[in-house]
């Protein structure tokens, strides 16, 4: 039916749980360009710790929205909104299927209208409060937010700049908190309509391929890649350079951990955000989910595919 929305797939799920060789077969099949729904891979330039597809894989199947940015520019949930809007309206004039993947939940939400643009921004207010991160630390303000927005301080992850400083900022300009004002707002309608398939594993299998993945990417350059942009003038305080993995990484580059202890970090952080990321998908619909432990991925592809066609308007 057609409802005036741009009809799209989305695969979800975890790091590290294999969204990206499922998606190909998938893709192939759908006649889909893939919109990178992920949070680092809009930066350039941080290529082996993103995990961004091989080159050779984007020559065959377009992809969008990865190395929108430099990593000394703010980019938010919003402008990945528009963004991925206007690739799917692109990809959709063409007779191609927006396929969307990837593992930021905040950036579905963006696509879902969940946020607004309403709330203020204060340049001002934002470099203040980036000021008092270098001087007092991250830790300071995320314990602060929790003290004025115990919601937002409970949501937000203690590592996470952006939103601290998103929710601080919302707090010091308008005198109440950010949960507060979400709270009253109302969603906007969505532009699109998503089919979403979520991907999942046994836990102890998903943390080998979390563990598996780190070691190899640091074995492929990316301690090398992390020298490269801090010696290129990027400031170890961008918000790009204080994710898992790379803040470890400037941490042994830094000489205040070795580099055994980095990946252990690097891999400590990443089953923490993965068990994030399933708190959230949860709660994702309408969603079909996989077992990969007890679905194979082709059984998976040749199951979701009719699923997928009859979501999309067309006829197997």
């Amino acid at each position: 039916m057609d409802n005036g929305k741009i009809p799209a797939i989305a695969i979800i799920g975890p790091t590290a749980v294999g969204k990206t060789d499922f998606s190909l077969p998938l893709a192939a099949a759908l006649g889909a360009e893939v919109i990178s729904v992920d949070s680092r891979q809009v930066y350039r330039y941080l290529d082996v710790g993103t995990d961004k597809a091989p080159r050779e894989v984007r020559r065959k199947i377009i992809h969008h929205l990865i190395d929108v940015v430099d990593p000394d520019q703010v980019y938010s949930a919003a402008d990945f909104a528009a963004d991925a809007l206007n690739a799917a309206r692109r990809i959709a004039a063409r007779g191609r299927v927006p396929l969307l993947i990837g593992g930021t939940p905040f950036y579905y939400r963006a696509l879902e209208g969940m946020l607004s643009e309403s709330l203020p921004k204060d340049e001002e207010v934002r470099s203040e409060l980036g000021r008092e991160i270098r001087e007092r630390g991250l830790a300071a303000l995320h314990d602060e937010l929790a003290a004025v927005d115990p919601q937002a301080g409970a949501k937000i992850h203690p590592n996470d700049p952006v939103r601290t400083m998103r929710a601080l900022e919302i707090f010091r300009i308008t005198g109440k908190s950010a949960s507060w004002w979400y709270g009253r707002q109302n969603k906007m309608e969505s532009p699109w309509d998503i089919l979403y398939i979520g991907l999942t594993r046994e836990r102890a299998a998903l943390y080998e391929n979390i563990a598996r993945r780190v070691k190899e990417q640091f074995a492929s350059g990316y301690p090398e890649e992390v020298e490269w942009l801090l010696g290129n003038g990027y400031s170890p305080e961008l918000p790009a350079l204080q994710g898992f993995g790379y803040r470890e990484l400037v941490e042994y580059l830094g000489g205040k951990c070795t580099l055994a202890e980095a990946i252990e970090g690097d891999i400590r952080s990443t089953k923490a955000f993965s068990r994030r990321q399933m708190t959230w998908f949860r709660h994702f619909e309408p969603a079909i989910w996989y077992d990969f432990g007890e679905t194979p991925k082709e059984k998976a592809v040749e199951d979701v595919l009719p699923r997928c066609l009859s979501h999309l308007g067309r006829a197997q």
